[in-house]
């Protein structure tokens, strides 16, 4: 098992000036330095989630942006790469959906025969040595995607995605792409001396993307459980020469104990022998990092993930993850004997203001330069107007105008479809989510459209995602374990509780359903029915009060259909029963274009909140939680609750105070 040394990014940063693109300033790594005759140095360069982010610009927002970008991480490449004798750069999936964008040439280019899309455009342009495939790459087909990787000038590999049924034995899996690749590289080792060294790169993705693109890949192909696939690859890479492994995993640093299609299945992955080295991704984190601190099999103090050096950079850009290598020569054989791992970042925040570390890398912008320009024509491009502001600042603490103009969208939407089918008469409720409500992606990250026009920019941003409708048929029990399982945000609050913390950070802003259509209250004092992962934890729980439909007590018989998206009628998020054998229509049209659609038939929308849900009384119980600070201005359109300054939160958030 390596030890590892952890070096301090603040003094390494002062010592780099800053990270100045210049590789003049570069310092060596210790490694590099300190490595003995039969010694060397290998760095592992990581981007992971970069999601079309080329430019540092928020096409939601329509301006620039210091968090994010890949011109902004390639940008310090160079110097990283002056740091080490010997690299490696590679990139852990996701890159091909995620910004207006990316939609953009998915929806309105497209990709004609010879074309490159401007993320692989720029990537060409930093010589990456190989990628993987993260789930997002799927969202607009098998086929665009091949044609997208057809543009790639670096081999992009996946062990567990295949053409059809599992085979018996993973080696016999007909896969889409190859498993892994071995490159042959030469190293210098302390004294000089030039040594050839085969290092193997193995890709994978979770599968739950046969879930969440099931209208993409059903029928067409299937995903493995990424540790089987490791288990029958790595010791086949091993036999064919590769002296180091390193697992570019798509996947998350989550639970240490084995289960089979595990979608953060990094930890037991890399517990398999034969790896040497791991980059993960997927959540939209970085490692090391406090929240991975105590974790069982993650070493967050020495960057290690089951005892193997690891990393994760990010997303949209925003770090580097780097892992050092210190790799000996002993018979012939190489072992890693040391290591660090640091994830990088392209900038750092001073109180409430972020600070750019780096520039630009222009050959990188260069590439992508006339689709930018494209996007921007096509994000500004109005389709209505709105009566009322559109933000999310409160969108987990009350009822709220981006979640409500969703709904509305559907509900027209899905009445239509149904009119004509033997579901005409069923009551229609809609299901809709924040997807930007702060949490990792900051204090910037939340819908703010003014009144007046609506352009596609702002359409993208109320929905960040290319899903499409569908609608399920459940009864009134099933709607009532369904917003139970979405209660399940916020933490259990004792009565007579003072400024307790209310939002649980474990719970992802895009499960918490709001469903349109019945009223009802949360009561915040008893505990949550269900985890995050939709197991049945406290039975005798229900913070679902007053359940009503047309203003009477829910009939738990009753049938309904629910307008929603296909991740969540596939069984996305994990909601109790709510599964594809529940799916009465697929939709052809995205919920983006859907709300388009409203949008112009309507002219004018009105997107006032209706009060549908609200917590219920706790007597002398007040709760906290963290939006941005551009909140205060809306706190008086809030109806139904009260809410009030309650100082400053952390990373430049703001605090605000609910008297329950």
């Amino acid at each position: 098992m390596p030890t590892t040394t952890i070096l301090n990014p603040i003094s390494r940063r002062s010592l780099l000036g800053g990270l100045a693109a210049s590789s003049a300033l570069a310092v060596l790594h210790p490694f590099s330095v300190l490595a003995a005759t039969n010694q060397a140095h290998l760095r592992i360069m990581e981007t992971t989630d970069l999601h079309v982010h080329v430019f540092p610009y928020d096409y939601y927002a329509d301006k620039p942006n210091d968090t994010l970008g890949l011109g902004r991480t390639a940008s310090i490449i160079d110097t990283i790469r002056a740091e080490a004798t010997n690299t490696i750069l590679v990139d852990n999936g996701d890159f091909l959906q995620g910004n207006p964008m990316g939609d953009y040439i998915a929806y309105k280019r497209g990709m004609k025969e010879g074309d490159t899309h401007p993320i692989i455009s720029a990537m060409n342009v930093l010589g990456y040595d190989c990628g993987t495939l993260g789930n997002h790459e799927f969202n607009y087909g098998l086929d665009f995607m091949f044609n997208v990787l057809n543009g790639a000038n670096f081999p992009v590999v996946c062990a567990n995605l295949t053409k059809g049924a599992l085979a018996a034995d993973p080696r016999q899996d007909a896969l889409f792409l190859k498993p892994y690749v071995i490159i042959d590289r030469e190293v210098k080792d302390g004294a000089g001396q030039a040594h050839a060294i085969r290092v193997g790169l193995i890709g994978f993705v979770p599968p739950q993307i046969m879930t969440w693109d099931a209208k993409n890949l059903e029928g067409k192909a299937n995903a493995r459980d990424i540790v089987k696939a490791a288990a029958a690859w790595v010791p086949q890479m091993r036999e064919e020469g590769a002296d180091i492994v390193i697992a570019l995993s798509h996947s998350g640093i989550g639970q240490q104990a084995y289960t089979e299609n595990l979608e953060n299945a990094s930890v037991p992955l890399a517990a398999l022998d034969g790896i040497d080295a791991i980059v993960t991704g997927h959540s939209h984190l970085d490692f090391p990092g406090p929240k991975f601190a105590g974790l069982r099999g993650v070493d967050n103090a020495k960057g290690l993930i089951s005892g193997k050096p690891g990393v994760m950079g990010g997303f949209w850009g925003s770090h580097l993850g780097l892992i050092d290598l210190l790799l000996e020569r002993e018979a012939g054989v190489w072992r890693v004997v040391d290591s660090t791992s640091e994830a990088r970042p392209i900038y750092r925040r001073e109180e409430k203001k972020v600070i750019a570390e780096v520039g630009d890398k222009p050959e990188v912008l260069a590439a992508a330069q006339k689709d930018h320009e494209a996007t921007l024509a096509y994000i500004r491009t109005p389709v209505g107007k709105t009566s009322a502001p559109l933000y999310s600042y409160f969108a987990l603490v009350a009822d709220d105008p981006s979640v409500q103009i969703v709904s509305q969208a559907q509900t027209w939407y899905i009445r239509d479809m149904l009119k004509d089918t033997e579901h005409k008469d069923l009551p229609v409720l809609s299901a809709a989510a924040p997807f930007k409500a702060g949490g990792r992606g900051g204090a910037d990250y939340y819908t703010d459209v003014p009144a007046g026009d609506i352009a596609i920019k702002n359409v993208a941003d109320l929905y960040l995602y290319p899903n499409t409708v569908q609608a399920v048929v459940v009864t009134g029990e099933q709607v009532r374990n369904w917003l139970e399982m979405s209660a399940g945000i916020f933490n259990q609050i004792p009565p007579g509780a003072v400024d307790a913390a209310l939002i649980n950070g474990d719970f992802p802003s895009y499960n918490f359903d709001v469903i349109d259509g019945v009223t009802y209250q949360i009561d915040l004092s008893q505990p949550a029915k269900f985890d995050k992962d939709g197991n049945l934890v406290n039975p005798e729980a229900n913070r679902i009060r007053d359940l009503l439909f047309d203003g009477k007590a829910i009939d738990p018989a009753q049938k309904f259909v629910v307008a929603t998206n296909n991740y969540r009628a596939g069984g996305g998020g994990h909601f109790p029963e709510i599964a594809a054998d529940k799916v009465v229509f697929v939709a052809p049209d995205t919920n983006r274009d859907v709300i388009v659609r409203y949008i112009v038939e309507q002219g004018t929308i009105n997107p006032s909140a209706d009060t549908n849900w609200k917590f219920a009384p706790l007597k002398n119980t007040s709760v906290v939680f963290d939006t941005s600070p551009k909140a205060r201005p809306f706190l008086t359109q809030v109806k139904a609750i009260a809410i009030e300054e309650a100082g400053d939160g952390v990373e430049g958030f703001a605090r605000f105070r609910i008297r329950l």
